[in-house]
């Protein structure tokens, strides 16, 4: 780490008003080699959604930091996780993101493996030559040490001491639940998805999901032409956001954090009726209730951390990030529904996503650019401490605060207030989950990510 020591990257000292980063922690290559050993090589990783393998013998490819990941169903449909590469040469064994195959063979040596990761075939075995040792081996794809299930979020790790997901989740699992019971059958995701990268560190994106203080500056040309189509200016009528309303001092927005780096910005909603899923409204009060209802059809986003984001404003979105430099950035890009919705709520969903949320959309690219004109701006060595992170620390709350309460979660802290507050203390959760997992693994002293899954010598 140079010649810092972890609390040189991280200034918490949020009691008596003060909390900032070091910018060198989004320059710094040493540190991003730490992060993707002691933080994406160690603690929970989104990997998808099982609604995503549907069926027997389909697969989906991830990523737990550097390490390439399989997730398959066997033929009985049974889940299972494993590292995405083969036993003999260590080449990948599935190079597609997504599909259904009974088998995969390795294109280096083929060597084959079903879909429960099972080794069934090693080419021209016979005539091998191999010892009796050779067989006592197991030939199969290497499970992760730990992959879990969460109402359809699935999540692994490259280590088997992790907590429970339920408790890594911890409260943050109500916005999941706020998601998945959208629909008596769960969630979905819409067929398509975008991906790009942008030039900068991964953090930003972790800042920016719960970052309300940019909207009206970032997203200007965007709400001003929200603002056209509502008073009727112009002539496409589609009504993503009611960005008319976001200030108004009868709105309430708030933020939660929670331990283990999670976090969520929540807002009440003017217009509900302008959502996807209000056209279930009716059947939704009757099934979850009146204030779960309400809390659906508001505004929130959701950071899993480290590495997925459920923004739910205009449709819904599901972010999964995938760092892959200390200055690059891999992003996918998924539009979220509700099983069984309306054909025209679900049509309306599609033309918000790619109104707001798509990569070519009119908020995706202004945040990429923003993203990248930091880490430019890093270069500017004589300035070395954020000033980003102060916002709503003279409100804050410690613990539950009422609207905690209604929804019967116990967040590390609560903030609620005026939409201009601009609450920064949110971010506060990511960093000190980053403290804590860096000051962990150096204090193991595991040389790196993969330690997890070596096991013993054969």
């Amino acid at each position: 780490m140079n010649a810092f020591s972890l609390e040189d990257y991280v200034d918490d000292r949020a009691a008596d008003g003060r909390f900032s980063v070091h910018r060198s922690i989004f320059t710094d290559p040493d540190v991003f080699d730490l992060e993707m050993k002691h933080i994406f090589g160690r603690t929970w990783i989104f990997l998808g959604l099982a609604s995503q393998v549907p069926h027997p013998h389909d697969y989906l490819s991830a990523w737990i930091g550097r390490q390439p990941v399989l997730v398959m169903r066997d033929g009985a449909g049974k889940l299972g996780a494993f590292y995405n590469t083969c036993r003999h040469r260590g080449a990948l064994v599935c190079h597609t993101e997504k599909g259904n195959a009974r088998v995969h063979v390795c294109h280096y040596h083929g060597w084959a493996y079903d879909s429960s990761g099972r080794n069934v075939d090693v080419k021209e075995k016979k005539h091998g030559a191999y010892t009796p040792a050779f067989d006592e081996d197991s030939h199969d794809l290497a499970p992760l040490a730990a992959f879990a299930n969460y109402r359809g979020f699935l999540f692994g790790s490259a280590f088997a001491d992790v907590p429970s997901i339920e408790e890594h989740l911890g409260g943050a699992r109500k916005f999941l639940d706020l998601v998945v019971d959208q629909s008596p059958q769960g969630v979905e995701l819409v067929p398509g998805n975008s991906v790009y990268t942008f030039r900068a560190n991964w953090k930003l994106q972790i800042e920016n999901c719960s970052d309300v203080y940019h909207l009206t500056t970032t997203h200007r040309s965007f709400l001003a032409i929200n603002e056209r189509r509502r008073s009727g200016e112009s002539a496409y009528a589609l009504r993503t956001v009611d960005s008319s309303s976001w200030r108004s001092p009868t709105l309430v927005r708030g933020s939660f954090t929670f331990p283990r780096g999670h976090a969520v910005v929540w807002g009440e909603n003017p217009a509900p009726e302008i959502r996807p899923l209000y056209a279930q409204v009716d059947a939704l009060r009757a099934r979850v209730g009146e204030a779960t209802t309400r809390w659906m059809l508001g505004s929130n986003n959701l950071t899993v951390y480290p590495n997925m984001q459920l923004a739910n404003n205009a449709a819904m979105l599901m972010r999964v990030i995938r760092p892959l430099a200390v200055d690059r950035t891999e992003m996918r890009l998924y539009c979220v529904a509700p099983v069984g919705e309306p054909e025209h709520a679900r049509e309306y969903r599609i033309r918000q996503f790619e109104d707001f949320y798509n990569a070519t959309g009119m908020a995706t690219p202004d945040d990429n650019v923003s993203y990248e004109d930091c880490q430019d701006g890093y270069a500017a060595a004589a300035v070395d401490w954020q000033q980003g992170y102060a916002r709503g620390l003279a409100c804050v709350e410690k613990g539950a605060d009422r609207y905690a309460r209604e929804l019967s979660i116990q967040p590390d802290t609560s903030m609620s207030g005026h939409f201009s507050t601009g609450d920064e203390t949110v971010f506060h959760s990511s960093y000190r989950e980053w403290l804590r997992l860096m000051r962990e693994g150096l204090a193991r002293g595991e040389p790196d990510e993969s330690r997890g899954a070596r096991g013993a010598r054969p």
